[in-house]
């Protein structure tokens, strides 16, 4: 079923987005090579708990970590480690949540640690791209489909794949709401968009296959041809006239 929101309920999802989007903003200076994945998921845990909200996916469907942390070819889902430091040329894909008052907020970054390739550069710049394409796209009156079906082109005329096995979604009261928004689909299918609607908009692109695999941790999903992974992610508010992305600053 998909909830539509009141004004009030915007507000403290809008507030919860707002946290978000300053740790995703903070990560920008602090995230570095030499770190390991567990410094940078506490990092991420303390500001968020100082911001006054809690980290949305510490337990969610028993997820052990306060952040998703995955790297060059992980796709998502990644858990934090002690063992795992941040090399130069890396690219990292942090996907953070936020409980405020009840209301979740959701989005995702992916980071270019020093200097990174030409080829991994456009990567990071088309996936990135492509959501602000499926935002475009997610007005009142439009369907899920227009949203999925302009990422889908955007990334595949560049040469890249899109991850079929995850999924954008509805958020508020709820980490996963209906609608599920897939990254792929055709133009007019799919629900119809209503002003009131809170959504979550996350291509994940392959510079390979598409196919994913899971590791034997039963979370972290990495790429099947071992070929790189990046991930963007914002929530989004349906209004009457352009969409507004509330996990921007």
């Amino acid at each position: 079923m998909i909830i539509i929101k009141t004004p009030e309920e915007l507000k403290k999802i809008r507030k919860s987005c707002q946290i978000v989007a300053m740790v995703i903003e903070e990560l920008k200076i602090f995230l570095k090579e030499g770190l390991t994945t567990k410094q940078i998921e506490l990092f991420i845990e303390n500001l968020i708990l100082k911001m006054k909200g809690l980290p949305a996916f510490k337990g969610y469907r028993g997820y052990p970590a306060s952040a998703c942390i995955s790297i060059n070819e992980e796709v998502v889902h990644g858990i934090p480690s002690e063992k795992v430091f941040i090399k130069e040329g890396d690219i990292v894909s942090v996907d953070v949540g936020v409980i405020y008052e009840g209301f979740y907020g959701d989005a995702a970054y992916t980071y270019p640690v020093g200097r990174i390739s030409t080829d991994t550069e456009r990567l990071l710049k088309v996936t990135e791209e492509a959501l602000y394409k499926g935002i475009q796209n997610a007005k009142a009156g439009k369907r899920v489909g227009d949203i999925s079906s302009a990422i889908q082109k955007h990334v595949e005329s560049n040469g890249f794949s899109v991850v079929r096995a995850f999924v954008g979604h509805g958020v508020g009261r709820l980490l996963h709401e209906d609608p599920q928004i897939p990254n792929f689909g055709k133009e007019g299918i799919g629900p119809k968009l209503r002003k009131g609607m809170t959504i979550a908009i996350e291509p994940m692109v392959n510079a390979g296959t598409h196919e994913v695999k899971i590791l034997p941790d039963g979370w972290t999903a990495v790429t099947k041809d071992g070929s790189l992974s990046a991930h963007f992610e914002h929530t989004v508010a349906v209004t009457d006239n352009e969409p507004e992305i509330l996990t921007k600053l």
